[in-house]
């Protein structure tokens, strides 16, 4: 676990990916965030059902927990990061191994003699084991915390500023 420690971002690195979240509720040493939409939602004509309206269900199931280190407040916005390799690593095992499984497994029935409708079948197939494996590999790495969001600061002004602190 000790190794795992060295791989979360410090709150000083310059290639955070940063964004705002609001405090939801605080439940023992834990406090519950919700992201912010920090675009221009007030002038977009989709702001109706895109999900970033506070308290929506979209943004409600992107709730994440943090440690409530930092005396954290109902209803208080904070600066929270995560390293761009992270985002990058995240990303690529999310859409690269059910893509690389699905071409791989269909190409290789098709290249074997399976014809298509077992290629399709085959590249079905491969893009289930691949979003399996998935699942697996986001879980182990949610464990070890390399997911997780980090407190980098207090956010400061109004929503209507699109949650970006003035400092």
């Amino acid at each position: 676990m000790a190794h795992a420690a060295s791989s979360l971002p410090d709150a000083n690195d310059r290639d955070l990916i940063e964004g705002v979240a609001r405090v939801v509720s605080i439940d023992g040493g834990m406090a519950w965030l919700e992201p912010e939409q920090t675009t221009a939602c007030g002038s977009c004509h989709s702001a109706a059902v895109c999900g970033a309206k506070p308290g929506s269900a979209r943004l409600v199931a992107r709730r994440f927990q943090m440690r409530n280190d930092h005396g954290f407040q109902v209803g208080e916005r904070v600066v929270v990061g995560i390293p761009e390799d992270t985002l990058r690593r995240a990303s690529l095992t999310a859409y690269g191994i059910p893509l690389l499984f699905m071409l791989v497994a269909g190409v290789t029935v098709q290249k074997l003699g399976g014809g298509d409708l077992g290629a399709a079948l085959a590249t079905i197939a491969g893009l289930a084991i691949g979003l399996l494996l998935v699942r697996f590999k986001s879980q182990r790495l949610s464990r070890r915390g390399e997911l997780a969001p980090r407190y980098l600061r207090r956010a400061f002004g109004s929503d209507a500023e699109c949650g970006h602190d003035r400092s």
